[in-house]
């Protein structure tokens, strides 16, 4: 496994048991500008994915221990991972296999043997999709608000990244994907937003109506339920941008997701992150997002 990825490369990880099919695969993809992961079975996969995410995943179906299909339908599951495509590639090529691989949560099936450059160019595409759709959806939560898309049963059909981080500090969702009772209320009662406190923190969700496909988007805010003050750490000095740059930072985005989000590149990411650690007194990232955290909260 590449134990530090550059961040200018888009990130792979290969997920298959078969040591031939794996060499392949890291030098074709590394000779085409990616960074390779590699796991050999199911298991070993979710343990990187708890280090690292992605840009895609190549993920064989067939492997000992945990199938690629429900090491897909684990992926799909967790809301910080649920974003990543997922490519299956193997040598089932009946249509139930196919159906399951798309019905697991996969965005493309390729049978084996492997076409280098034809799984390249899917690569490729698919990689490109999924950072578009993320930056739209990341760009939602800049404004300071996140949002909701829920479906006639109460489902999450679809969450920002802030309103999955919201929900979760405020116990919003159930075990199986629903709305809480809580939150249900502002889509039944008479008034259209309800407002959820836990440890001093306060949720406003506001019913924005229906939208397409027979959902109903949910805008939700949050406050401190003493003051709301904007976020804006006391006595550091921080410009706008640096403010910005720490609130994604808190957010637990590296320097190539704040670059992509803020339009900037990383080494104009890293020049604010020396100003902020100075102007903070801290030497890490990581007390940096502690510090900007409790604030928030």
């Amino acid at each position: 496994m590449l134990a530090n990825p550059d961040p200018q490369r888009p990130v792979v990880l290969v997920v298959d048991d078969d040591p031939a099919s794996l060499g392949m695969l890291c030098d074709t993809l590394e000779g085409e500008g990616y960074s390779v992961l590699v796991a050999r079975d199911g298991d070993a996969a979710l343990e990187r994915l708890e280090l690292v995410a992605p840009d895609a995943i190549l993920l064989d179906a067939v492997m000992p221990g945990l199938s690629g299909f429900d090491t897909c339908r684990l992926i799909k599951a967790n809301p910080v991972l649920a974003h990543i495509p997922v490519i299956f590639m193997t040598g089932l090529s009946e249509t139930p296999h196919v159906l399951e691989g798309f019905a697991c949560g996969g965005v493309d099936y390729v049978v084996k043997p492997l076409r280098a450059q034809e799984l390249v160019a899917r690569l490729h595409t698919h990689t490109r999709n999924a950072r578009i759709t993320r930056l739209a959806r990341e760009a939602v939560d800049v404004a300071g608000f996140g949002v909701v898309l829920v479906d006639d049963l109460g489902r999450v059909a679809w969450r920002s990244p802030q309103a999955a981080l919201w929900l979760q500090t405020v116990d919003g969702t159930t075990a199986d994907g629903r709305l809480s009772d809580s939150v249900n209320a502002a889509l039944g009662g008479d008034s259209d937003q309800v407002r959820l406190t836990l440890a001093g923190v306060q949720l406003t969700v506001r019913n924005m109506g229906r939208v397409g496909m027979g959902e109903t988007m949910l805008l939700l805010e949050q406050r401190s339920a003493s003051a709301a003050a904007p976020f804006q750490l006391e006595n550091a000095a921080l410009t706008p941008r640096e403010t910005e740059v720490l609130s994604w930072l808190a957010k637990g985005k590296t320097n190539r997701d704040i670059g992509d989000i803020l339009g900037m590149s990383h080494r104009t990411v890293n020049k604010h992150l020396e100003h902020i650690f100075e102007k903070l007194g801290v030497e890490t990232r990581a007390a940096a997002a502690a510090l900007a955290t409790r604030h928030l909260l």
